[in-house]
């Protein structure tokens, strides 16, 4: 996750092509003609060691006998080549090269290493970035690059490409050329060996000349760098993707459920979710959204207002948009008043609006101009079906001058193909998005809807979890390790449970037994009725085999339920090693629903959470919902609504709801489990009982490995840094608990934001604020802790416990060079040393992370921060443009 020497790439003032060719139709023929036909500005060097010249340009033997360092290359020579190329390049001083080469992991260099792995080292000991190999290039049509072996140029516009297939990004660029669509970058990753998914998300999410990304995924490397970049991009602009690989068969040798219920395209589904990007499913899908993106202004609302000549057309639109989720506009009684002065009184009166079919430009211009007055309407689609009466061109540039002032955005739809091309090509040239089909139009229109809301949910704060609870992770971990050192890879029944109880997850009580006898005796102990499960470490799915006996209500029963259980066993698994049986308490809630909650262990993103309808059935019903960790009540509560089951949970009629709170509770407990315990791979609770009066687990397993790995390995999502808090006492005896900052303090902090006097306020935000809107304190609540950073100071007792005293936070670049710092302290409560103390904190945090330089900047007037800075061993620059002091502090000083 890096931008270092991305410029070089995306911005190069210099480009030499090794490799460049006169030979007609060869990929180096082809780059310098579209090198030169592009208009860079900056010198274009081929290099070729057998001309004297490429398309008219002075050619150079080699790299060394180029006149400038080129910042960027193009490498188009063959694999054994390819790393001499590299080794000339880097001695030059290049810091940026394409490699549109393919087949180097199969090229051997030497006898340990492939030409790609040599290929990569050397860029990574010089710090050059590598994009490909084997991508079609890079196009920046707003500085004239086309660094590509495209067979067509592109417009400049504000959507960003990005895509790993070569194919696609040539597919699209036809369509996007025959609807006049520019973009800011075209990008093909090709085989991501350097730069991938994350790094461009991140440079492209601060570029000003990109206003949406379109990401083309076929797989994910750096799953966290992805996610933690998108996710920051994603706030400031959308970012749509789709997937080629959905139907990947990875679950067949799962050992719980949950590994049998969790497609690999889901997992990839909770991922970007929690990440913010947009999921588009088809190709037709993502050319309506890029037609949308590049087109459309921000959406306001998610009501549509739809306008047609055809009632048809007008209706297959509403199904659309109604199985899509979306909201048709109800017309407004001035609205319906207006349009009845203008149109014929057979049209519809109602939403969508039927204007009838002989309908030229001057009645839909009086209708969009009625229609865009309502205030019900956030967006309106036009739609027009040809008739032998009406001129489709006609008709299109009547909506295009009705249109041409308006606020809100406009969608257009002329249905068929030859007779309306020509009106298509009108709205293309005014910047107007138009579409095929209804369905496309409604698709473009939703997707954009989608975003918005995603990000909204997103920004949401979270409640808090409503008891204070401490896990008993060393007593969890410790049965685990008895397990693991017996060389077992599952638990026990009743180790399972005990581990789940140590996270205050409810669980039945469960005993082993030995023997049909010794069942008997746990049995009388713990009260019949009970229910009755073989035990053994080679049988998952108990069930399966006839190895669960519910309702037992003597000992009879129990003896007879026990011998035909270890006869069906030995019969349908005959090499199954048996340790008995397991006794528990049989449970009845009537009308309680059963649940299947659990984990698994993604090859990609790793522990990823599920939830949905449980019990035997779980596989067929395939009711279920992911998620990945950590979790908090809000994230808990998404989980949940994401399936069938939940309108279940709600209650319905005369069913009362179940216990929603509590559940979101439990969901919560298992991710905190999953990010402690690195040792579980999989875990299955199921069923899960819910009523009104809670949540119980039935049946838990919980397979373990004894390779456990980093959280930076192991997480897709950095966890909350418990680790970091710290208790602490002032010198005039004031305790207080320096913690990082959670979502759930929101409102704690807009409370501590109200106590500050409206200097600290200034000296804070370098101007006068009342009060930061929700969007804002979200940013400043809901950290990526992977590169933001926030420490509060907490009373931790008393009166004003809870209360925020102090604030220092801290936004680090992907590069991780600069940490720029901001701090507060409650007005009525400095001088005692707490601004010190918030400041070292993050400092030492910072330089522990390996950044290079603390910053700030400080306000003239603002003396005491000044003097705290000058104390802490900050340097000052006065910048007299923004009229700040800007401070800093280097952090890696004895770092040779």
């Amino acid at each position: 996750m890096s931008t270092i020497n991305l410029d070089h790439l995306f911005k190069p003032k210099s480009v030499a092509v090794i490799g460049a060719s006169n030979r007609s139709h060869s990929v180096g023929q082809v780059i310098m003609r579209n090198l030169l036909a592009g208009g860079f500005d900056g010198p274009i060097m081929p290099v070729n060691p057998h001309s004297q010249s490429i398309g008219g340009v002075l050619a150079y033997p080699d790299v060394e006998n180029l006149p400038v360092v080129p910042e960027l290359a193009v490498i188009c020579v063959p694999p054994k080549a390819v790393v001499p190329t590299m080794e000339c390049l880097a001695a030059k001083g290049c810091m940026a090269a394409i490699v549109l080469t393919a087949g180097l992991g199969a090229e051997q260099y030497d006898d340990s290493r492939s030409v790609k792995q040599a290929m990569l080292e050397i860029a990574a000991s010089h710090k050059m970035r590598l994009l490909g190999p084997n991508c079609l290039g890079l196009m920046v049509p707003g500085i004239g690059l086309n660094a590509s072996f495209s067979h067509q140029s592109i417009g400049i516009g504000k959507i960003a490409f990005v895509s790993q297939s070569g194919a696609l990004c040539t597919a699209v660029l036809d369509w996007a050329a025959a609807r006049g669509i520019g973009f800011s970058h075209f990008i093909s990753l090709g085989e991501c060996d350097d730069v991938d998914f994350g790094d461009v998300i991140d440079y492209l999410g601060s570029d000003p000349n990109t206003r949406a990304i379109m990401l083309y995924i076929e797989s994910i490397q750096e799953r966290r760098g992805f996610i933690s970049a998108a996710r920051a991009a994603s706030r400031n602009k959308p970012i749509l993707c789709i997937k080629s690989g959905r139907f990947a068969e990875g679950a067949a040798a799962a050992a719980s459920h949950t590994g049998a219920l969790a497609g690999a395209d889901d997992v990839f589904d909770a991922a970007i979710k929690r990440a913010g990007v947009l999921r588009v499913y088809t190709v037709s899908e993502m050319f309506s959204a890029a037609e949308t993106l590049s087109r459309m202004r921000p959406f306001r609302g998610d009501k549509l207002g739809i306008i047609t000549n055809g009632g048809g057309i007008g209706v297959l639109a509403v199904d659309a948009l109604i199985e899509r989720q979306g909201h048709l506009a109800k017309l407004e009684d001035s609205t319906i008043e207006a349009l009845n002065g203008v149109l014929p009184s057979t049209w519809s009166h109602a939403n969508p609006i039927d204007i009838i079919g002989d309908a030229p430009g001057e009645r839909y211009a009086k209708s969009i101009d009625a229609v865009l007055k309502d205030p019900n309407i956030d967006s309106l689609l036009v739609m027009h079906a040809p008739t032998a009466i009406t001129d489709p061109v006609e008709v299109a540039q009547g909506v295009i001058d009705a249109i041409k002032d308006s606020r809100k955005n406009i969608l257009t739809n002329w249905v068929g193909e030859a007779t309306v091309a020509k009106a298509r090509n009108l709205f293309y040239a005014a910047g107007i998005p138009t579409y095929r089909t209804p369905e496309n139009a409604v698709a473009a229109f939703q997707h954009m809807v989608n975003y918005r809301k995603l990000q909204e949910v997103l920004m949401e704060t979270p409640p808090s979890v409503p008891q204070d609870f401490t896990p008993e992770t060393d007593k969890a971990r410790q049965i685990i390790h008895t397990a693991i050192h017996s060389g077992r890879d599952m638990l026990t029944e009743p180790e399972a449970k005990a581990v789940l109880e140590c996270y205050g997850i409810n669980t039945v009580k469960t005993v082993a037994a030995e023997s049909v006898d010794v069942a008997i005796e746990t049995a009388n102990a713990i009260g019949y009725p009970v229910a009755l499960k073989i035990l053994s470490d080679d049988i998952s799915h108990k069930s399966d085999v006839g190895g669960v006996v519910l309702n037992i209500d003597s000992d009879e029963e129990l003896r007879a339920a026990g011998n035909k259980m270890l006869r069906t066993v030995k019969q349908k698994f005959p090499n199954a090693r048996v340790r008995g049986f397991t006794v528990q308490e049989m449970i009845k809630r009537a009308g309680a629903r059963e649940l299947i909650v659990g984990m698994t262990t993604d090859p990609i993103f790793g522990p990823v959470i599920l939830f949905g309808h449980g019990g035997v059935e779980v596989e067929v019903v395939r009711d279920r919902a992911m998620a990945l960790p950590p979790l908090n009540m809000k994230l808990a509560r998404e989980l949940v609504e994401g399936t069938r089951i939940y309108n279940l949970l709600r209650g319905y009629r005369d069913v009362p709801p179940v216990n929603l709170e509590q559940l979101y509770v439990t969901l919560v407990r298992l991710s905190q489990l999953v990010v402690h315990l690195g040792e579980v791979l999989e875990l299955d609770m199921n069923p899960l009982l819910i009523d009104q009066t809670g949540v119980i687990a039935l049946d838990a397993r919980i397979k373990v490995t004894p390779k456990v790995v980093s959280d930076d390995q192991r997480l897709a999502i950095h966890p909350y840094p418990r680790h970091l808090k710290q208790e602490l006492i002032l010198e005039d005896g004031t305790k207080y608990l320096l913690r990082p900052i959670k979502p759930e303090d929101e409102p704690k902090h807009y409370e501590f934001m109200s106590k500050l006097t409206p200097e600290d306020i200034h000296f804070r935000f370098f101007g006068s604020v009342r009060e930061l809107p929700h969007s804002e304190m979200a940013r400043q609540t809901q950290l990526d802790y992977d590169r933001d950073m926030a420490f509060l100071a907490i009373v931790p007792e008393g009166p004003e416990a809870g209360d925020i005293h102090g604030i220092v936070q801290v936004v680090i670049d992907p590069n991780n060079e600069h940490a720029e710092y901001a701090i507060m302290v409650r007005s009525d409560i400095k001088g005692r040393g707490l601004g010190r103390i918030l400041m070292e904190k993050m400092i030492e945090f910072c330089r522990q992370k390996g950044t290079e330089t603390f910053i700030g900047q400080v306000l003239p007037d603002n003396r005491r921060m000044l003097t705290l800075c000058e104390k802490l061993g900050f340097s000052r620059k006065y910048l007299a443009d923004e009229e700040v002091f800007e401070v800093t502090l280097p952090l890696q000083r004895d770092v040779a």
